[in-house]
């Protein structure tokens, strides 16, 4: 999970080189990028991520520093842009991608990080441009 152009400032109950408890990290600008509780210097937890503007950019879980559970993304525009599950850090289950118009852009399952099953793209007005099934390889 990435909150680029964020600064070194950071507010935690401890130091920054293993933070403990409730922490928010800015961006350089002061505004608030990110908050959300580290256990034994782990991100731990429900998160928040915002963009420079305040606009809530991505809200989930993390289970010992890995992406855990449901997790949703936003545009700047506050338009949902994806939403879907992670499990110790990898993709999960059913997943969903919308355009900027707030058509879906295309669904399907993930297996341990990997697309399964069959996968639909749709283009912006809603019509079905193209399915495809994906196979685990092991």
């Amino acid at each position: 999970m990435s909150t680029e152009e964020k600064s070194p400032q950071t507010a935690g109950e401890n130091n920054i080189d293993e933070p403990d408890g409730l922490h928010k990290e800015l961006f350089t600008n002061g505004k608030l990028s990110g908050e959300g509780q580290y256990i034994n210097g782990k991100r731990h937890g429900k998160w928040k991520f915002f963009y420079k503007n305040g606009v809530l950019k991505a809200a989930g879980e993390y289970r010992n520093g890995e992406l855990d559970g449901y997790w949703e993304w936003w545009r700047e525009s506050g338009q949902l842009l994806q939403a879907g599950a992670f499990f110790n850090g990898k993709q999960i289950g059913g997943w969903k991608r919308y355009y900027d118009n707030g058509q879906l852009w295309d669904e399907g399952e993930y297996v341990d990080g990997k697309k399964a099953g069959e996968w639909k793209v749709y283009n912006r007005t809603g019509t079905l441009k193209q399915s495809k099934v994906y196979k685990i390889k092991n």
